[in-house]
Order: C-alpha cells, then sequence, then structure tokens
C-alpha cells in the first residue's frame, strides 16, 4: 500500500530484510519510529543498523520487519 505524505512525497509500506534496508527506512520498534541513517554489513548477510536516535538493531539475513519507504521522484 502506498499513500501520499505531508510535504508530497508518495510512502509504500514494504517488507525489509538484511539485503533490501535502505537509508531512510522507517521501522517501527517497540512503538518508536526509526529512520535509518546508516549500515553496516556483517558476516553471514547479517546487518546493523544507525538509527538517526544513535541506536543500533542488528538484524540476521533472514529477520523480516514492515517499514515505510519514501519513493524518490525520477
Amino acid at each position: 500500500m502506498s499513500g501520499w505524505a505531508p510535504g508530497g512525497a508518495l510512502v509504500s509500506n514494504v517488507e525489509i530484510t538484511a539485503a533490501t534496508v535502505q537509508r531512510g527506512d522507517v521501522i517501527q520498534l517497540g512503538g518508536r519510529a526509526c529512520r535509518v541513517s546508516d549500515l553496516f554489513q556483517l558476516p553471514q548477510g547479517a546487518k546493523q543498523l544507525l538509527f538517526e536516535s544513535g541506536e543500533l538493531l542488528t538484524i540476521h539475513a533472514r529477520t523480516r520487519l514492515a517499514a515505510v519507504r519514501v519513493l524518490r521522484r525520477r
């Protein structure tokens, strides 16, 4: 499902994995929306996500999370 965010950006709900997560994805964790600011590749396909708040989350290669992604206009 997708929709328009305030400011005219198109947003979409997506399922993310360690292979598909991107900077700017917003992940709901414990009732808080956390925006990914940086990614670090780890062994065996895992990734460590750095959020704008400074918190870290490590996800396994098979972890699946729901996120909101802002789609860029082309």
